[in-house]
């Protein structure tokens, strides 16, 4: 039986949902997940069969709670503890309209796990993505995802913490590791790091809910703010960054009409009331250049000046590589590509996306004028890329080079 789309879509929604709620009343964590993806199955064949229930959320948690139980019953009959068992409570059969993801995001970022577990384990229990799904994003083979994946649950489980959002006191150190990992998903999903779509739209739209849930719970907070800002800026761009066929559409020509006007006023709001409270971060910072970009009615109206200052900043905060990549470009838009070409001669190594110092040298050179050298590291970056939509661009690129000098 083929899945129906539309039920996968439900269901990669709610899944997380009824995860939180599972998890938090049963203190089982990996037994709860286990006995989502059980119901979830189900679902596919059920719903399949007999349309989709009315409140199909309920109908989901009460799927799962019974598969708990069971499973539960299992190792307690195991264990000759039928008795306690029986006197007990079903627990989370109730339906309930409370959303726990954000309680599950932040056990998902427990303190004992590594920054790439947490990743992996949040886009696995709160994002709904299948293992393999996660193991693509992380260019890995499957076992080896699911190993990984299951000693962060274990990890999780092993803690004995309660499933809740971390109270005032212990909120600050989670915090940082929650906004980093929903920044993880959003840029995943964003530009997909493999695949045959450029933007995973089922990522960026869970980050961004997550993110809105995290603004409710800390408002006051100018990094959370500047994250969710973020992720509203950039996210307004998504219709004009593919043409009709998924092929790329650089900034500088996409159609600014089809940008979201009332995501690009949310971001704006959002920014200015977090800089305003002057504990700039290294996301307001970010949303800051996203805002510089959504400002700017034409591309030749970006303010690059003020974009070269940002990056300046945020170089200094963090000394991420890829930020001085991306301030190579905006140096190069204030004094020329020879300039911008230099910053690039004094990057190192760039983890985790290399080809993407290629991309970037090849433009820069070609603005330089020496389209024989851009040609070689357009190939390489080409040769190394895992995203098709980018491949095809890059290849397009290649093949212009080519043309014009023959």
């Amino acid at each position: 039986m083929t899945p129906d789309p539309a039920v996968e879509d439900l269901l990669r929604d709610l899944a997380p949902q009824v995860l939180g709620t599972l998890a938090r009343r049963s203190g089982d964590f990996a037994g709860a997940e286990d006995a989502v993806q059980e119901a979830s199955l189900a679902a596919v064949t059920s719903w399949a069969a007999q349309g989709v229930p009315d409140h199909p959320r309920a109908w989901l948690q009460r799927v799962a709670s019974r598969r708990l139980v069971d499973a539960q019953r299992s190792e307690i009959a195991r264990r000759r503890r039928e008795q306690a068992l029986a006197a007990s409570e079903v627990p989370g059969a109730e339906p309930s309209d409370r959303d726990d993801s954000l309680a599950l995001l932040f056990a998902c970022c427990h303190p004992a796990l590594t920054p790439p577990s947490a990743v992996a384990l949040t886009l696995r229990a709160v994002g709904g993505l299948t293992t393999l799904e996660v193991a693509r994003a992380f260019g890995v083979p499957e076992a080896t995802m699911a190993q990984r994946i299951s000693r962060a649950k274990q990890k999780v489980a092993s803690s004995g913490e309660p499933l809740t959002v971390p109270g005032p006191e212990e909120r600050p150190a989670r915090l940082r590791s929650v906004l980093h990992v929903l920044y993880v998903v959003f840029t995943e999903g964003h530009t997909a790091s493999a695949g045959p779509v450029l933007q995973r739209v089922d990522l960026t739209d869970e980050a961004i809910r997550l993110a809105r849930r995290l603004h409710q719970a800390v408002p006051g907070d100018p990094e959370v703010s500047g994250l969710l800002a973020l992720m509203l800026l950039t996210d307004a761009r998504r219709r004009a960054r593919t043409d009709a066929a998924g092929d790329v559409v650089p900034l500088a020509r996409q159609d600014r009409a089809r940008w979201d006007a009332d995501l690009v006023a949310e971001g704006l709001s959002l920014l200015d009331r977090a800089l305003a409270r002057g504990d700039v971060g290294e996301y307001q910072l970010q949303a800051a250049i996203a805002a510089v970009h959504d400002r700017a009615l034409r591309a030749e109206d970006t303010d690059w000046p003020e974009i070269v200052g940002h990056y300046g900043l945020l170089e200094r905060m963090t000394g991420s590589p890829v930020v001085t990549l991306n301030r190579a470009v905006a140096v190069s838009m204030v004094e020329g590509p020879v300039a911008g070409l230099a910053v690039l001669d004094a990057l190192g190594p760039v983890p985790g996306d290399p080809h993407r110092v290629d991309v970037v040298r090849a433009h820069l050179l070609e603005r330089a004028g020496r389209p024989t050298a851009a040609l070689e590291h357009y190939r390489r970056a080409a040769a190394c890329a895992t995203s098709l939509p980018e491949q095809r661009h890059l290849t397009a690129q290649v093949a212009r080079l080519v043309g014009a000098a023959g």
